[in-house]
Parts: structure tokens; C-alpha cells; sequence
């Protein structure tokens, strides 16, 4: 090709060279983004090849985690629940928001049908080995309302587990499967995590059994407001990690770089449909998860320690200007949790701790929030006491309070001095004249504060409904269920009223 007809092509070129370079120029001497110039569009609806990036940071001498991955593939299980509830309940469940749903919901009509199958599992999560005898702590939500629950272990071998007991207010639950030595998980004192703090993952994403995946602490002490429809107390003082965590995590282990158990992996925050990974996991705390599992093996049932006040957390700006218009005040947004009211046969009373005061410090931790007092106590038992804080009239008082439980007793329980109510797993109150003739009824009681393992949980008994009558006796109180079902052991039979106004008799065995 002659030398005059390559100048055309080289004043192209060297025409793009300059504007490159002078956008280049300008951006790095105006703070610019290259972004801003639009000079490679593309379509956000296709995926692209990503390269190395001169404006990429290096990690800095990243730790070498294949120790602590090492460690812990091996201690966490797959969990699988089987139950034909799945097939009956259509009520919302919030983790189906923070985690999606394993089976995906683009296909419902294939869902639905792969739940009438009985070899084919509602739900699947993971699990974490805290005893060479076969103890996993796991979810709540990942067990609830199972007919069967399957612990596969990461060498495949695969057990039929026994539910040992729940705690619907931490969302965790305790399992037992059939072996011996078995590799362990240690509980590392979650208090000691750092922000900042490198972590692994570990869990079965999807179904893909043994996945790691590596982050940092990124936040502690993050309530999501998540296990307040499943629970009649909740208690969320999350771990927030950037570890990727998926529909199948929920269970599994968030641990450090020892491979020390820190938190159960519970949430993540996403907002797509399927509920899939967006930047952010939550996990259980270890301190909270430790607690709970060894009241169930000690007690047979989770010991709550309760200050015995009603409380407004005064860092939420919202909550805080609804306050102030509905109650005249003027409180400002502030770290700090204000008592709006003090039970009477509460620890808080028998301190000395007033309504109106502030909460500023517990057992030497500041309270920044409401999260921060609640995974404290969280980690308490009736009868411990807890070095309390407070800001009164501008001073600053200080108090030990001993805690009770929610009936305002400080002594241990056990299953045995569960009362009926506890059984049952709900709460209950009159009913109104106004709700009398409106069903048509003479006696009943509404169900409240229902916890989603409990016994009226099991034959479909929820908030809301209108408990008739128990073994055929009619029921007008709390006290008339406690009387009819204390010390009872064999079958219990329920006739109640639906939210549609439906009459249902279902029933249960009582242990």
C-alpha cells in the first residue's frame, strides 16, 4: 500500500490517541471519573469480561485462611427439612425476603409440586458440629415446622436428626444426630471480634455443599427487625459480614481466622427476588448461640433474663420524632435507650431504675442502641446480675439489677416447671364483649405472642385466633387453660376459630 493512503488512517488513529489521552488528562486533574465522558457505552443488560485496573487497590498481606477453611469444612453439615406443613402454610415468612428460597419462586407450579413428594425436602440449610457426640447447632427457620429433619455430614454420610429444642427469639435451634467423634467447632467469645476482622463463610449455598467463602467484620450490633414475627421476644444483635452468603447458608459457620466459631450465618439483606447475595450477611452471634444451646441441653428450655422494662430506642431519628409527637416531649436523637415504663415485678423497680431515665452503659458497654442492651442480656439468666447506667435529670446514676424472667422470678426453670401456656407455645387474653357477639360465643380466648414451633403452631393455630374450648371444657382465661392442661400428659384436643371466622378441631400430644 502506498505511503499516502496510510495518512488517512494515521490521522485517525492519532486523532484518537490525543482525545483519549486529553479526556485521560482532564479527568485526572478535575477529580473527574472516565464514567462521566460516556466513552465506552455499554448494554447493563449483558455480562462482560472484567479485567486488571491500574485504579484497583491490592490487598496488603491478605492472611492465608486455608487452615481455617480446612478446619471447618468439616464440621459443618447440610440440613434438610422434610414437612408436609410447607404444603399448608401460605403465610409470609420474613426470611424468605433476607434469604430467598431455595427452590427458587420462578418456577412455583414445580415447587409446589416437588413439596408433595415426600423424599423431596422443603427446605434446606446448614448446620455446624459443637460436639464430638453429635450436637449441630443450626437455625430455627431453617427446622421449622419439620416432620423430619437430615444432617448430611461433608463426607456424605447422611443421619436422620432428633430436634432437641428451639429458641424462635435468636432463631436457633439445637440438633442431635447418632455418632461419635465427630470434628468439632469451638465458640469463640463474639465480644472479642474486631470490625475490620477477616472471616470465612462456610456453608451450603444452593446446595453446593462446602462452599468458603472469605470477608471482614463489617458491623456488630445490627438489629434488621427480622425475628419479630416469629418470636415473642426477639433478640437480634447481628455480626454484619461482606463474606458472600447465599440461600442455603442459613445455619452455617461465620468463623474467624483461627477457625474459631464466631456466629451462626442467619440473613443477608438483598433485594432481589430470589433473595440472593447484594453485599451483606448477619450472623447469631457465638456468645448469644452458646447460651442458648446449653440451656436446652441443661434445662430443656432457654432461661430468658429480662430487666423488666418497657423501652424506645432514642438512636432511631423516626421513632424518636413519633415519640415526641405523640407523648409532647422533646427528646433528641441520641445513643442511648429511654425507659418508657418499669414493670412492677421487675429487676429494673427492685433497683431503682425510673421511667424517663436513659440508658447510656451496660456492664461497661456503651449502648448505642437498642441491639447493643439486647444482645447483652441476651447472653443473661434469671438471677444474674448486670451493672446498669443511666443518665437521670442530667446526672448520671448507676444501678445493679438482677434479672427475672418474664414472670418475674429469678430462680432457674426447667421442663418440668414449664407452665401450660409455655407448652403451647402462645400466649392468651379474654375476649372482648364486642368480639363475643361478633363470633357469636360465649367463652373463648385470643392467642397471642404464638411462637411458630409450638404445640398450636403444629396443628395451625396462630396470632389472632379464638381458642373455644381445650379437651371439650369451655376456656375464658389463661388460668382455665392452666388449669385443664397442668400435668397432662396424652392427647389434647383444641376446637378454635380461624381469622375468616372458620371453626377448626385439631389436636396434639402433650409430653
Amino acid at each position: 500500500m502506498e505511503i499516502k493512503k496510510l495518512v488517512p488512517y494515521a490521522i485517525v488513529g492519532i486523532s484518537s490517541a490525543l482525545i483519549t489521552i486529553g479526556a485521560f488528562s482532564y479527568a485526572m486533574n478535575n477529580n473527574t471519573s472516565l464514567s462521566d465522558f460516556n466513552l465506552f457505552q455499554k448494554d447493563p443488560s449483558k455480562t462482560y469480561f472484567t479485567s486488571a485496573s491500574y485504579a484497583s487497590s491490592p490487598v496488603l498481606n491478605p492472611p492465608d485462611l486455608t487452615e481455617a477453611a480446612e478446619k471447618t469444612v468439616n464440621a459443618v453439615v447440610s440440613v434438610k427439612n422434610y414437612s408436609s406443613r410447607a404444603q399448608q402454610q401460605q403465610s409470609f415468612n420474613p426470611f424468605d425476603f433476607f434469604f430467598g428460597d431455595p427452590f427458587g419462586d420462578s418456577q412455583p407450579n414445580q415447587r409446589q409440586q416437588q413439596q408433595q413428594q415426600k423424599d423431596v425436602p422443603s427446605g434446606l440449610g446448614s448446620g455446624v458440629i459443637i460436639s464430638a457426640d453429635g450436637y449441630i447447632v443450626t437455625n430455627n427457620h431453617v427446622i421449622s415446622g419439620a416432620d423430619k429433619i437430615e444432617v448430611t455430614l461433608n463426607n456424605q454420610k447422611t443421619y436422620t436428626a432428633t430436634l432437641v429444642g428451639t429458641d424462635p427469639n435468636t432463631d436457633i435451634a439445637l440438633l442431635k444426630i447418632d455418632e461419635k467423634n465427630l470434628p468439632v467447632l469451638n465458640f469463640y467469645n463474639s465480644d472479642n471480634v474486631k470490625v475490620g476482622e477477616w472471616v470465612l463463610a462456610v456453608g451450603n449455598p444452593f446446595g453446593l455443599t462446602s462452599t468458603v467463602t472469605a470477608g471482614i467484620i463489617s458491623a456488630k450490633g445490627r438489629s434488621l427487625g427480622l425475628i419479630r414475627s416469629n418470636s415473642t421476644a426477639p433478640i437480634e444483635s447481628f455480626i454484619q459480614t461482606d463474606a458472600a452468603i447465599n440461600p442455603g447458608n442459613s445455619g452455617g459457620a461465620l468463623v474467624n481466622s483461627n477457625g474459631d466459631l464466631i456466629g451462626i450465618n442467619t440473613a443477608i439483606s438483598s433485594h432481589s427476588g430470589a433473595g440472593t447475595y447484594e453485599g451483606y450477611g448477619f450472623a447469631v452471634p457465638s456468645n448469644i448461640a452458646k447460651k442458648i444451646v446449653e440451656d436446652i441441653r441443661q434445662y430443656g428450655m432457654v432461661q430468658r433474663g429480662m430487666l423488666g422494662i418497657g423501652t424506645m430506642d432514642l438512636s432511631d431519628e423516626e421513632g424518636v420524632r413519633q415519640y415526641n409527637a405523640r407523648n409532647k416531649t422533646s427528646y433528641k436523637t441520641q445513643q442511648g435507650i429511654l425507659v418508657e415504663t418499669v414493670q412492677d415485678d421487675g429487676g429494673a423497680k427492685d433497683a431503682g431504675i425510673k421511667k424517663g431515665d436513659i440508658i447510656t452503659t451496660i456492664e461497661s458497654t456503651p449502648v448505642k442502641n437498642f441491639a447493643t442492651l439486647s444482645g447483652i442480656i441476651g447472653e443473661k439468666r434469671p438471677g444474674d446480675k448486670v451493672n446498669v447506667t443511666v443518665l437521670r435529670d442530667g446526672s448520671t446514676k448507676n444501678f445493679t439489677v438482677k434479672l427475672k424472667d418474664s414472670k418475674g422470678n429469678t430462680k432457674l426453670k426447667t421442663k418440668d416447671d414449664m407452665s401450660a401456656s409455655e407448652k403451647l407455645g402462645a400466649s392468651f387474653k379474654e375476649l372482648s364483649d364486642q368480639q363475643k357477639v361478633n363470633y357469636g360465643l360465649d367463652s373463648g380466648v385470643v392467642v397471642t405472642d404464638a411462637d411458630s414451633n409450638g404445640k398450636l403452631a403444629s396443628i395451625g393455630v396462630t396470632e389472632g385466633y379464638i381458642i373455644m374450648d381445650v379437651n371439650d371444657k369451655p376456656v375464658n382465661s389463661e388460668n382455665d387453660i392452666e388449669k385443664i392442661l397442668k400435668n397432662y400428659k396424652g392427647t389434647v384436643s383444641v376446637r378454635y376459630i380461624d381469622s375468616y371466622g372458620r371453626v377448626y378441631r385439631r389436636g396434639f400430644k402433650m409430653d
